[in-house]
């Protein structure tokens, strides 16, 4: 079978006084119903599985080993509501959770199911359960669930003690649901129709239909999106309003649901900041004086001159998360890219106690869990390594005393059988880059092992080095995996952010290949089985990546790909454009159209060889759109001069998460494994075959 090439269509597009002809357009298909694009799709699918084919029992065999070392069954710890306690149930072949209840005075075999979702999930591809919350009163449940994986939400109740679903149905929402004092209403969040946006705040009360619902709020500026919370003390409800660097906070007094919300602080340019409420008092997570925030704390809803420092922060250590409790605050802090935890007294500022881990890793995760019940000073808290599946603690504040409520059991896995590192790396501006690593210490040898590079940075989102139960796919046979952390992520605050956004995107791109260069130079494996992966904005920086160096590496994968940029950024109906200005910049301006220019990987396509590519793509995508991919693949055909693999995979039937469901959503990661090792152990062809 011969790779399939796109026809050309030229489509012509002026900006800042620049003819641009884009061949490709025509595979942009809005309603996703064209007969010409999904043929040209269902091409792509055919060749790569023609291609993929000889790998097949590899494929299987590195899906059974992922779905072996699962548990038969998987359980929440247990969430106590009112009277009630609450679990959900990962059940052996089910690829849904069930939900189940008892009450808290009763035993271990008193629970009850209330809700199957296997059963709800039944007549359709794709499911996926965005909230679902549990009414003050325990008799209804609000759940909000996405049928076509576009985050598009329709919210439904079901009576618990009556066993019926209430008629209505709440359309095109987004999954934030905050129930009222008495049960009978609920505030949600709606999207707009065309670009997504969560820009709306709903009342609705039970029983009702969707269109005598009350509006609450509505949120005019496209940069800004929205969200609902409530407060620790149950007393308010809180309506976030965020862009990509500024914050406003809106409260609705659970006493007085129909007066109109209360702003705590008016949004004003960088400014972000959270709060909650509990004894009484606000607390203030805020960057106003310090970049990587600072804790402050208000008696009431005062103007900020009156605001009284809790935690003052620094710029070594970002504060990232808190939670309240009768005597505690508990801060999630972030120093040299690592989490930590520490409790402060509510009655003396001064006495901090950190909350102590008793391993080894130089790397981790430690994060904070739900905790429902604060009058009782008791925290559940998790930790996760790369070599150490994910850890659910419970800690006695009062005496320190603490247990292990859950550990997750991997299946045919032992821990010492791996080592994890951390390195930081200088690159070419003397900034140093951190890494992550790991390996299986049986085989690693010096210049030999093929490596697997993964990399993000965007939006001050922090990969972390947690546990992952496909990646002992790759480790078990000789891989090492490594996460660089580029800036434009979260590691270090919000000045790594910064240095890898607008105009300074390029340090990303650079960071990653000087970070590799490093790799090749001190011999940390093959420098000719090197591989790259990266997803959605990541999937960016490996595009990029490849252009600036396309030898660097045998092969990438790029998962469901940002790889368009100008053109995406360019149009303020597509979800996502118009509140991610501050992440990218708007083209229409033309420092930032001549900065994109510089790095986007459409635009920057040439004759040239490239590595082996293969390329995932969700059909109805609504955060990175499948014609982004589909025009990537089709351009790069047309240019590039080696005989290397591109291969595009569209899902049909899933979005920017892929496939749903416990087994499911880990077929496509064995096909793009499958992909990685076929090449390094040279078991896959190449066009010259």
């Amino acid at each position: 079978m011969k790779e399939p090439f796109a026809k050309q269509i030229p489509h012509k597009r002026i900006l800042h006084g620049t003819e641009y002809i884009d061949y490709y357009h025509w595979l942009r298909d809005d309603q996703r119903n064209d007969t010409e694009v999904i043929k040209y799709l269902q091409l792509e699918n055919d060749y790569t599985r023609y291609i993929m084919k000889s790998q097949n029992s590899l494929k299987n065999l590195i899906f059974k080993e992922i779905i072996d070392r699962l548990p038969l069954c998987e359980y929440s710890i247990p969430h106590l509501n009112g009277i009630y306690l609450y679990q959900s149930r990962y059940e052996h072949d089910k690829e849904y959770p069930k939900y189940y209840r008892r009450l808290c005075t009763e035993g271990e075999d008193k629970w009850t199911l209330i809700l199957d979702t296997n059963v709800r999930a039944l007549s359709t591809s794709f499911y996926s359960i965005g909230s679902l919350k549990i009414s003050p009163d325990n008799c209804i449940i609000a759940i909000a669930e996405d049928f076509l994986s576009r985050f598009q939400y329709n919210i439904q109740f079901f009576d618990i003690k009556n066993n019926f679903w209430y008629s209505e149905k709440l359309y095109n929402a987004y999954p934030s649901i905050v129930w009222d004092g008495n049960s009978k209403a609920i505030f949600y969040v709606k999207n707009h129709q065309q670009t997504l946006r969560n820009y709306q705040i709903w009342y609705h009360k039970l029983g009702t239909q969707q269109t005598v619902d009350k509006l609450v709020y509505e949120e005019k500026d496209d940069s800004y999106s929205l969200n609902l919370y409530k407060t620790t003390s149950k007393k308010f409800i809180l309506i976030y309003i965020s862009s990509t660097v500024s914050t406003e906070v809106r409260m609705i007094d659970m006493d007085f649901p129909d007066k109109t919300p209360e702003i705590f602080v008016y949004r004003r340019f960088n400014h972000m900041y959270s709060i909650d409420h509990y004894n009484d008092i606000f607390i203030i997570c805020s960057n106003r004086d310090k970049d990587n925030f600072a804790l402050y704390y208000t008696e009431k809803n005062t103007q900020e001159c009156n605001w009284k420092i809790t935690i003052n922060g620094n710029d070594g250590a970002i504060i990232e998360n808190f939670q309240l409790f009768r005597d505690w605050i508990v801060i999630e802090e972030r120093k040299n890219g690592l989490t930590k935890l520490y409790q402060i007294s509510w009655q003396d500022k001064n006495i901090k106690k950190n909350i102590t881990l008793n391993f080894n890793d130089p790397i981790y995760k430690v994060w904070l869990e739900c905790n429902s019940t604060p009058f009782n000073n008791i925290l559940r808290y998790g930790y996760s390594s790369m070599t150490t599946p994910d850890i659910i603690f419970e800690l006695n504040m009062d005496n320190g005393n603490q247990c292990i409520l859950k550990k997750t059991i991997i299946n045919n896995f032992n821990p010492e059988k791996y080592k994890s590192e951390y390195h930081l790396i200088t690159v070419r501006d003397g900034t140093k880059v951190p890494l992550s690593l790991v390996y299986n210490r049986k085989y690693r040898k010096l210049n030999e092992n093929p490596v697997l590079i993964y990399g993000y940075g965007a939006y001050g989102n922090s990969v972390e080095s947690d546990f992952c139960i496909s990646r002992l796919s790759l480790l078990d046979r000789g891989f090492i995996y490594i996460i660089v952390h580029v800036r434009g992520g979260g590691e270090f605050g919000q000045k790594w952010h910064d240095s890898g956004r607008l105009l300074n995107k390029m340090n990303s791109f650079t960071d990653f290949i000087d970070v590799t260069n490093y790799l090749i130079n001190f011999n940390i494996g093959n420098s000719n089985k090197l591989y790259a992966m990266g997803g959605s904005a990541g999937g960016l920086l490996i595009g990029t990546v490849i252009n600036l160096s396309p030898k660097l590496f045998h092969g990438v994968v790029l998962q469901v790909p940002f790889v368009d940029i100008i053109n995406t950024m360019l149009d303020k109906f597509i979800p996502l454009t118009t509140n991610e200005y501050e992440e990218w910049g708007n083209p229409e301006q033309f420092n930032y159209y001549r900065y994109m220019k510089k790095y986007s990987p459409y635009d920057n396509i040439k004759s040239k060889d490239y590595p082996n590519i293969f390329i995932t793509s969700g059909y109805y995508d609504s955060q990175v759109q499948y014609w982004e991919q589909a025009k990537w693949v089709a351009k790069l055909r047309k240019f590039k001069t080696d005989k290397n693999l591109l291969l595009l995979y569209t899902d049909m039937c899933s979005g920017h998460l892929g496939k749903s469901g416990r087994y499911k959503k880990y077929k496509d990661i064995a096909l793009e494994l499958t992909f990685i090792i076929a090449l390094a152990y040279d078991n896959l062809p190449n066009l010259a075959f």
